[in-house]
């Protein structure tokens, strides 16, 4: 097996906990099953997805309203109130990552599904993701994972090699659409998790 020279991290729900149910929380809507239907058929894990590879935010929430009108206020939220669905760090594995760089052996990479205007709050706010040797976000390149051609640009554009990496994702999906590729992956569950399988890879 060869040696490990390359952490590659996915950000949200790995080093960023984000989720839309801060703002759609128990309160927001007046029963679970209304809040259920929001998120199975109107503003979905998909749609979503489709702004994450480049879609306008804008477009899509006005084409959504004009299908949904009324839903209009719980649409516009959605991105609306996009900031409070950032609920910061995940402190345990900005630590593992801290460690990992400065260990000074790996090389360390952000591949993330992130809509790029949106992605440029969260340079801003979080300082930690200045520390990566490279990153690799879908609103910029147009397309997004599980799609090869996505972690493809950060194997090519970094020059990257399969065997050598170790890829870390939240999304057991995107795990497999990696391990297909010929990378070495770990399905995140939580930061004690990870840090027992870089054990086991001998990567800390």
């Amino acid at each position: 097996m060869a040696a490990i020279t390359t952490i590659i991290f996915d950000l949200g729900g790995v080093l960023i906990d984000w989720n839309p149910k801060y703002v759609f929380n128990e309160t927001y809507f007046e029963s679970e099953e209304k809040r259920e239907y929001f998120f199975n058929h109107i503003c979905t894990s998909d749609w979503n997805e489709e702004q994450d590879a480049g879609r306008s935010i804008v477009e899509a929430t006005e084409e959504l309203i004009t299908k949904f009108p009324d839903w209009e206020e719980s649409i516009r939220d959605f991105y609306g109130r996009w900031t409070e669905m950032l609920n910061g760090p995940i402190h345990d594995t900005v630590e593992i990552f801290r460690q990992l760089k400065e260990s000074s052996k790996y090389k360390t990479y952000a591949l993330t599904n992130w809509q790029a205007g949106l992605f440029d709050i969260a340079l801003v706010r979080y300082n930690f993701l200045h520390w990566f040797d490279g990153r690799v976000v879908s609103g910029e390149e147009k397309t997004r994972k599980p799609f090869p051609e996505f972690y493809n640009i950060l194997l090519d554009r970094y020059n990257v090699k399969e065997e050598e990496s170790l890829f870390i994702d939240d999304n057991v999906r995107n795990v497999k659409a990696a391990e297909e590729l010929g990378i070495k992956s770990i399905h995140f569950q939580s930061p004690e998790q990870l840090l027992e399988e870089l054990k086991n890879y001998k990567v800390l």
